[in-house]
């Protein structure tokens, strides 16, 4: 991965200026800029002794190593009752480890300028590690005690349901969170998509240090563990700091069963609400991310409501009609079902005017479809973007990462846009005829008027 020779002797002198604390996080990302024109990204598979496999972008451009990794189950592993366990669990699993307090691990972590972070999605629990190289065996050591033997203090735990609480209250005021949350439960009802995955007040106020101690029990294991590392570190040294963080850790998961799920579709939800604009929310049924459909989805939704200015749904909502400062499109592909939605907010006596434009831009692009020149532009842009995502190491790293979950093989970097460039006006056609066709999704309002 490129970067100027002016840069390159900055970055040599990076340790020290770290240590005497004029180096931040910000200043070396703005260095470690990754040009994947000017050089592939080369992946290396890394097999520990111990039985550990992680995915590794060797760089020593800048003396930085970033870490990403997921167990399989988020916050759709909360048990009935306690949701936001998951979320909470993210919050605390570095308020303290081992023999280090809260207030002694965060200051540990600020000496050493380490970055260490959790994170619940619905299917996977995310951490991230990001510190400079001569502080890498210090950086492992503080993820291995986080990961293997969190201390979940009541007093770090109830600053954090605080803190989170809060959040939930602010959340109640922004209708954009309520039509969010409502369209979850309406589409997934009696699942566990459907459930808020940060909590409520009560739940949140009633979890336990026990009740993350069980979870992480549960959750926190070898089996479904993946990684991916970027920077200046190589193979053999990872090796040996990925089986000392997590060689340790149980073999599996025990996980509870998730089943398939299918969004609703055909139903109305008006919440009344005292705001000037109203927010809105469509929801239909979508694709898994292993759907043969995936691509040429991805690519009949960018053309629809994904390409943000170029987009159907911008011209036709705030471009010709003025209704809208934002109007998009998106798919959601969970790992037990998938969704196709869009989103938008406008003045509340014009949101069945917008409602309207939308799901006549779907069933348009089922009736009829692009024209070989948007589709040929649509191709051009999804192209020439992607590399970047790979501009930065931590870009990467979660690149990386999403790659392995997704199981799209170590090649996918290199074939990922001719897939996209094979994708012609009938299989956009034809995914659009699957998903839009008469489509009668759920519509979710939040604001005045709503009835």
């Amino acid at each position: 991965m490129g970067i100027s020779i002016a840069a390159a002797r900055s970055a040599a002198r990076l340790p020290a200026l770290w240590r005497a604390g004029l180096v931040t996080f910000a200043v070396l990302a703005s260095l470690a800029i990754a040009s994947v024109e000017a050089r592939a990204v080369e992946i290396q598979t890394v097999e520990t002794p111990g039985g550990l496999t992680a995915w590794l972008v060797e760089d020593h451009t800048v003396p930085i190593v970033a870490v990403n990794f997921s167990f399989a189950g988020g916050s759709a592993q909360d048990p009935d009752g306690k949701e936001g366990l998951a979320n909470l669990m993210a919050a605390t699993l570095d308020e303290g480890a081992g023999e280090l307090d809260s207030q002694a691990y965060r200051q540990r972590l600020e000496e050493l300028a380490v970055k260490i972070s959790f994170d619940a999605g619905r299917d996977a629990f995310y951490g991230s590690l990001r510190t400079l190289t001569p502080n890498v065996d210090d950086a492992f050591d503080l993820l291995r005690i986080a990961v293997n033997d969190p201390r979940f203090d009541a007093d770090a735990v109830e600053r954090m349901q605080r803190q989170i609480i809060s959040g939930l209250r602010r959340e109640q005021k922004d209708p954009d969170a309520i039509a969010s949350r409502v369209m979850a439960e309406t589409a997934f009802p009696d699942h566990p998509y459907g459930r808020p995955s940060s909590g409520t007040e009560e739940s949140v106020s009633a979890l336990t240090p026990a009740d993350l101690k069980a979870l992480h029990g549960r959750l926190v294991a070898r089996g479904d563990l993946t990684i991916s590392v970027v920077g200046a570190i190589g193979a053999e040294r990872l090796a040996a700091l990925l089986d000392k963080t997590f060689a340790d850790l149980p073999e599996q998961a025990e996980l509870a069963p998730v089943a398939d799920v299918t969004p609703k579709t055909g139903i109305r939800k008006d919440v009344a609400f005292d705001v000037p604009q109203t927010s809105i929310r469509l929801a239909l049924p979508g694709l898994k991310r292993d759907d043969p459909d995936f691509i040429p989805a991805f690519v009949m939704n960018h053309i629809l409501g994904g390409g943000s200015f170029s987009s159907w749904l911008y011209e036709e909502v705030r471009e010709k009609r003025g209704l809208a400062y934002s109007v998009g499109s998106y798919l959601v592909p969970y790992d037990h079902s998938g969704a196709f939605m869009a989103a938008t907010g406008t003045r509340s006596d014009r949101a069945p005017d917008t409602i309207a434009i939308i799901a006549a831009q779907m069933q348009r692009m089922a009736e009829v479809g692009p024209s070989a020149d948007e589709l040929a532009k649509a191709k051009a842009f999804l192209t020439g973007s992607y590399a970047l995502r790979f501009d930065t190491s931590d870009k990467i790293a979660s690149q990386l990462l999403g790659i392995q979950m997704e199981k799209l093989g170590l090649d996918y970097i290199d074939k990922r846009n001719a897939l996209i460039e094979a994708v012609t006006l009938d299989d956009i056609r034809r995914v659009a005829k699957r998903l839009l066709a008469d489509a009668d999704p759920i519509v979710v309002t939040v604001g005045a008027g709503a009835s």
